[in-house]
This record gives structure tokens, C-alpha cells and sequence, in this order.
């Protein structure tokens, strides 16, 4: 294991972008087998390998190549290494990029699993709402790794406030 975590540190010196995309599509294919094996306890037999592996694609193809790449944009618009340049970073993050990358995630696994536009696009409308307040009370804080949580405010969806964890001193 040791000889493999040096193995990705020198492809990430060497090649960044290469190293983001294999460690999205390995993290999203084991995230996929472990959803399955202990969520949805399929069992090895009904374990669905071509699902792991289109999810294993999309963070080849998809999510390590636009994350990794937004993550440089975000650090040369926001430069610096403070708690506040972390705060700034995360609202960016959380405000402007989150919202356009699950609808893109959305429309693609919708896409791979096989759904017509139509059926695409009434999928993506009735779950964006939910997967994207999802996204955000599973956060954390950059700052202090404590976890932030969206509270509804009068049962209406997109009627949110953020209740920040302390900053430490």
C-alpha cells in the first residue's frame, strides 16, 4: 500500500491532471461497491459491475479532470493560505460551482444509465433540489473539518441558512 501512495505522489508531481482523474474514477468506483455492499447489501452475486464501472468512467472522465482543474482556477482567483482565503474559497466553491457541476453530474450519469432527454431532464429537475442540499449538510468547513449543516427554514426547500461551525481562534 505504501509502495502504491508513492507511486500516485510521483504521477501527481509528473502529472497532475492524469493523477486527479484516476483517483476520482478509483474513489468513485469504490464508493459505487460499497454503496452497493453495505447500503444496498446487494451480495457478490447481485453486485451490478457495470454500474461500478460507469461510475468508475465518470470520475475518470468527468469529475477528476473538472474538479482538479477548478480547484486551480478557485487558487488563482482566491490566492493566499488564511482561514478567511478558506472561507472565500469554500463560499465560491459551494455558491457558484457546486450547483453547476451536480446538474452536470446529473445529466451525465442520466445519460450513461441510459435515459432519453426527456426522461434526462425530468429526472434532473425532480432530484437536483434534494441532491444539491444533500451536498451541502454533508460539508465540512475547510477551516475547522467540523461539518456544516443547512437548516430548512419554514419547510421550504430553497429557503436555507448556513450554520457555520466556530472558527477556531
Amino acid at each position: 500500500m505504501a509502495a502504491l501512495w508513492r507511486h500516485r505522489g510521483r504521477l501527481l508531481a509528473r502529472r497532475p491532471g492524469t493523477a486527479q482523474a484516476l483517483t476520482a474514477g478509483v474513489l468513485m468506483g469504490v464508493g459505487d461497491m460499497m454503496a452497493q455492499q453495505l447500503v444496498e447489501r446487494q451480495g457478490l452475486h447481485g453486485h451490478h459491475g457495470t454500474r461500478t464501472v460507469k461510475m468508475m468512467a465518470i470520475g475518470f472522465c468527468f469529475v477528476g479532470p473538472i474538479v482538479g482543474s477548478w480547484y486551480k482556477i478557485l487558487d488563482r482567483l482566491i490566492p493566499g493560505t488564511s482561514k478567511v482565503v478558506a472561507v472565500k474559497k469554500m463560499v465560491l466553491d459551494q455558491g457558484a460551482f457546486a450547483p453547476c457541476f451536480l446538474s452536470c453530474f446529473l445529466a451525465i450519469t442520466g445519460a450513461m444509465n441510459g435515459l432519453f432527454v426527456e426522461e434526462n431532464w425530468s429526472k434532473i429537475q425532480q432530484d437536483y433540489v434534494d441532491a444539491l442540499l444533500t451536498n451541502y449538510s454533508a460539508g465540512r468547513c475547510p477551516v475547522c473539518c467540523n461539518h456544516l449543516e443547512l437548516l430548512p427554514l419554514l419547510e421550504d426547500k430553497l429557503a436555507v441558512r448556513w450554520k457555520l461551525c466556530p472558527l477556531p481562534a
